[in-house]
């Protein structure tokens, strides 16, 4: 014989029901946010250095006279003798960085009055690092009087390849750090999550140069040691453990 559920039942079933769907529904974020914070952040760091066998180089020639085209002309004379040489030799990304006259004043009085003009052309370069020195004593000989800078790199090449590996290292770093943290807590790691990559190219290494009056008048050859550069990385890792 069929049993039929009275109004209270129905309503006592209904509310039974409505409860688990709740208490059902409510563990399933909490096992959630309990997953995203058993989360281990750790930053490991790489480094690597490699010689820097490039030299970046900018030099120019600089003169002054009474006149715009007296000036004009003894750079254009020089400047052509030291381009003439530069690419007689192993050079590479040859480029004019800057070409300038302007006019002297003497502000005796009450109107300033132009006295002379100065003016500059200057170009950069790259060259092996092992020769810039006896470009540099070249180029002067051959008119140039102006040294803005000397820096030094590594190929590009094996820059991409310090890069590899000091990011390997940084990885590797990161992980043997994760790996102590949880063993001395009992914990596993299970996997990782997140990874974040910050590396950036080394800036040059800049080289003091001389006045231009010392590399002028220096009887030997200008000594150059380029030296390393040191490429780092850091890389973090998310873990869930």
């Amino acid at each position: 014989m069929a049993r039929t559920l009275s109004s209270a039942g129905i309503v006592l079933a209904l509310t039974a029901l409505a409860v688990g769907v709740v208490s059902t529904a409510a563990i399933a974020p909490v096992r959630a946010q309990d997953q995203l914070s058993r989360v281990l952040s750790v930053t490991g760091e790489g480094s690597e250095s490699i010689p820097a066998t490039l030299a970046r180089v900018q030099l120019g020639v600089t003169a002054q006279g009474e006149t715009a085209e007296t000036v004009q002309q003894d750079i254009a004379r020089r400047s052509t003798a030291v381009i003439e040489l530069l690419r007689s030799q192993p050079i590479d990304k040859l480029q004019t960085t800057g070409i300038r006259l302007n006019p002297q004043y003497n502000y005796d009085g009450n109107r300033p009055r132009i006295v002379g003009y100065t003016g500059s052309n200057t170009v950069s370069f790259q060259i092996p690092t092992d020769q810039v020195g006896t470009l540099l004593d070249d180029a002067i000989a051959a008119g140039a009087n102006q040294i803005n800078g000397v820096s030094f790199v590594a190929a590009d090449d094996a820059l991409d390849a310090a890069r590899d590996t000091a990011l390997q290292d940084a990885t590797a770093n990161a992980q043997a750090q994760a790996d102590v943290v949880l063993r001395s807590l009992n914990l596993s790691a299970q996997e990782i999550v997140g990874i974040q990559v910050n590396n950036a190219p080394p800036p040059p290494r800049p080289l003091p140069v001389q006045s231009r009056a010392a590399l002028a008048e220096a009887d030997v050859s200008t000594p150059v040691e380029g030296g390393e550069q040191t490429v780092n990385a850091r890389v973090t890792l998310q873990i869930r453990y």
